[in-house]
């Protein structure tokens, strides 16, 4: 995948190309109908096929402090979009001076002048431009004003209701993993190269894979049963607190993880953390040994409904 980082490093190869434009959150199923109805357009018209999307997310810009959390992070939103066949991805960093544009000024600029772009698919809530002013409607006109045509991809339904980063998120929020799972096309993860902590739990003997996750807020807090990819050639059981560590006085976001049966010196590893189920919220401690206990009860918890999960797979696949 090409990654290109703003306007001014579009070139000629860019150029007369096919393209959609959003956040894509969460690359959600959604999200992944656009990007097949993009490809195959791009595949059809031999063209080459752009996705351009935002930095920080529009929602971010203008209101920092009641924004949701994201789904994904931009180097997620990128590996995500290389799982389904992204090429090339823009990355628009949005600031005052974009967010200014006008309807007309974004599809001159940005469409017609810089990408010349032949053919856009953009989902059915999609708007731009100052106030959100322009959408589907607006794009038809000026195609044909500029010779491009215009495509929309109609709502994702599953189980009568739109597929949304919104609804994802109220998944999360009630630990029912498997229909974001359902809704994602893929089981809810979150990335990070794995770094030296404090190195505190190793003390009371639960030694952790400590990721520092570059998020202000999670759609996910509290301790869970995991599973980690990128050590081995196999997922590999754990129990994650994904928090601000209370009882320490932590006041900075980190997923840690103790993976169970597992000693090995792990620093540096780019890993992938799967949550599987939610077994308690994050609290505070009165005192390490409570904590320890603590700790012995979540991983017994997570030994069981990973016991029971090969139980369930198990009999399913005779």
């Amino acid at each position: 995948m090409e990654f290109i980082r703003s306007i001014s490093q579009l070139n000629s190869s860019h150029q007369g190309c096919v393209a959609t434009i959003g956040n894509f959150d969460g690359v959600h199923l959604g999200h992944q109908a656009v990007l097949q109805q993009l490809e195959a357009k791009a595949k059809q018209l031999q063209l080459p096929m752009i996705v351009v999307i935002f930095e920080p997310q529009p929602q971010e810009f203008f209101a920092a402090n009641v924004a949701p959390a994201r789904l994904t992070r931009l180097r997620e939103k990128l590996l995500a979009m290389h799982r389904y066949g992204v090429e090339k991805v823009l990355c628009i960093h949005f600031d005052s001076r974009f967010a200014a544009l006008s309807t007309e000024e974004f599809i001159q600029q940005l469409l017609v002048k810089n990408l010349q772009v032949k053919h856009i698919v953009i989902g059915d809530d999609f708007h731009f431009g100052q106030g959100r002013q322009g959408n589907f409607a607006t794009l038809q006109q000026a195609g044909k004003l500029y010779n491009f045509t215009v495509e929309k991809q109609n709502t994702f339904v599953i189980d009568d209701e739109r597929v949304s980063s919104t609804r994802i998120r109220q998944a999360l929020e009630q630990n029912d993993m498997q229909q974001a799972t359902k809704l994602l096309g893929r089981p809810y993860t979150f990335c990070g190269r794995i770094g030296y902590g404090q190195q505190r739990g190793r003390t009371i003997g639960f030694p952790t894979a400590n990721i520092f996750l570059h998020r202000h807020v999670s759609p996910l807090l509290g301790v869970f049963a995991v599973f980690l990819h990128g050590i081995t050639d196999h997922a590999l059981a754990g129990v994650a607190n994904l928090g601000t560590r209370p009882t320490i006085g932590g006041d900075q976001l980190l997923l840690e993880v103790h993976i169970l049966d597992f000693d090995e010196q792990i620093y540096g590893h780019y890993v992938e953390v799967e949550f599987v189920s939610k077994l308690r919220s994050e609290q505070r401690f009165a005192s390490f040994e409570i904590l320890r206990q603590q700790i012995e009860i979540d991983v017994q918890s997570a030994r069981a409904l990973f016991n029971s999960m090969r139980k369930h797979y198990g009999t399913d696949s005779d």
